[in-house]
């Protein structure tokens, strides 16, 4: 059986830099590595960019996309030489786009917290993002809901992972906050986001993105203007101070 591709994006979210040996090359121009330091476009966060350096050359990665189970093909730009099956290559992330996607990942988790209903859809961006809610009616004071959140963030929680099986989510269905996008199945676990820990807990959510490890590290942020997109549907959109 071959080995599935290690997630470095996911066991080490702050690494930099790592190596790999690639696999296969794709029709659309991809590389598949055994290990993949990129994390692939899902869950409304966008995949990773970066480079591919080896010894005779390197290529840019414009983009990181899911392929089969746990893989990851990185995507160059257009009629770049890519590095030869079998080669050696580092890994080397765009980190600073790479972490206000953590910042900004992590800071709608949060909003969920302060907003408890349910989420319809969402994205994350370098820097800003946004969750629609099922929300008939727009929250009254959002300046409330702001200074809520920011105290929140201040609070320099913990932000850790946990597993559970298919099977003890199903029998805590209250864990899924998203209506339009369900948790993956069909690998035996799902991977959960805690923010807080014991007495100071205050979100537990599925998802396979990447955050930071201290919600200190998000920094202030800000609400904006709440969007109205159907009969039940609110955007609340935030940027990152």
């Amino acid at each position: 059986m071959t080995k599935a591709p290690q997630p470095l994006y996911r066991t080490h979210p702050y690494l930099r830099e790592a190596t790999a040996r690639v696999l296969a090359h794709t029709p659309e121009g991809g590389v598949v590595c055994d290990a993949s330091l990129f994390y692939p476009t899902g869950g409304g966060q966008p995949g990773d960019s970066g480079t591919l350096h080896w010894q005779e050359g390197e290529a840019s990665v414009v983009e990181a996309r899911k392929a089969g189970v746990g893989g990851v093909v990185l995507l160059t730009a257009a009629d770049t030489v890519l590095p030869p099956v079998g080669a050696a290559v580092t890994q080397r992330l765009d980190w600073a786009r790479r972490y206000l996607h953590m910042r900004t990942h992590t800071a709608l988790h949060l909003l969920s917290v302060m907003i408890p209903l349910p989420v319809t859809g969402g994205q994350i961006g370098a820097g800003k993002g946004r969750l629609d809610f099922n929300m008939p009616e727009p929250p009254e004071d959002v300046a409330a809901i702001e200074a809520a959140l920011n105290e929140m963030i201040a609070r320099d929680l913990v932000v850790s992972e946990d597993w559970i099986t298919e099977a003890e989510l199903e029998a805590n269905p209250g864990l899924v906050k998203t209506m339009s996008v369900a948790p993956p199945k069909g690998q035996g676990r799902v991977r959960l986001i805690r923010i807080g820990a014991g007495a100071t807990q205050v979100d537990l959510q599925p998802c396979g993105g990447t955050h930071v490890a201290r919600t200190a590290e998000i920094g202030p942020v800000t609400i904006g203007k709440i969007e109205n997109k159907g009969r039940q549907n609110r955007r609340v959109s935030i940027t990152l101070g």
